[in-house]
């Protein structure tokens, strides 16, 4: 899974296509999967946290997995267009990266938990590129809300970088910033939402990584991977 290397050119705020006012499709009501709303409201001392790990069919399939969240979307953030289709996020001419709401209850899943599942299931040591797909809407990135999320953020960074030094491999080049300063997350069309729900056989190139982040007691064995899903029948 480790080491293709790439630099595709990101857009600047000038350079970026200009986008629309507002969305041109619905927003999704519900979660196919775990049956809330994936735009709110959401019970009192619901934590949102934003990730970015490549293709997000399979990125979202391995956050909705993990007990304690409590729903996820597919959309678009990190960029300068204003309510992108992914047709445009395709070009790379966007700025976004595609990405996933995850909604959680932290008094069921910690913040290193939820991260936990990102590190060690896709490669955050290619800029701009997770396997066959490359370019700056692929790029890894994590866009958290709460000061707990920063720390978790930052000691998980910390702990599977270790553990990819161990094991001869690069630096981690995830984007990790607030998601105050990155902008809005923008909900990517409704085919998208759970689709490898809807489409069980669909394209997924996300799976263990073969290394541990280390967090606490949590056993690797209790955050779900992408290959854990039967398949269809």
């Amino acid at each position: 899974m480790f080491g293709f290397r790439s630099t595709p050119a990101m857009p600047t705020s000038e350079t970026a296509l200009p986008g629309r006012a507002e969305y041109g499709y619905p927003l999704p009501t519900t979660h196919r999967v775990l049956d809330v709303s994936p735009t709110g409201p959401w019970p009192e001392g619901t934590e949102v946290m934003y990730i970015a790990m490549g293709c997000f069919w399979g990125a979202e399939r391995i956050m909705w997995r993990l007990p304690g969240v409590l729903t996820t979307a597919a959309g678009y953030m990190g960029g300068f267009t204003p309510h992108p289709t992914y047709e445009e996020t395709c070009t790379g001419q966007t700025g976004h990266t595609e990405s996933v709401l995850v909604a959680y209850d932290p008094a069921t899943i910690a913040p290193e938990q939820v991260l936990k599942a990102f590190w060690e299931n896709h490669d955050p040591t290619t800029a701009n590129r997770q396997g066959n797909d490359v370019g700056t809407q692929y790029r890894s990135a994590i866009y958290w809300t709460t000061p707990a999320q920063q720390a978790a953020v930052e000691a998980t960074h910390a702990s599977f970088q270790r553990e990819l030094t161990e094991h001869g491999h690069g630096e981690i080049t995830t984007e990790e910033r607030p998601a105050s300063e990155v902008g809005t997350f923008y909900y990517a069309e409704p085919y998208h939402q759970q689709y490898l729900d809807a489409n069980p056989g669909g394209y997924c190139n996300h799976g263990p990584n073969g290394l541990t982040c280390q967090v606490g007691l949590v056993r690797q064995d209790q955050v779900p991977a992408q290959v854990d899903v039967e398949p269809p029948a």
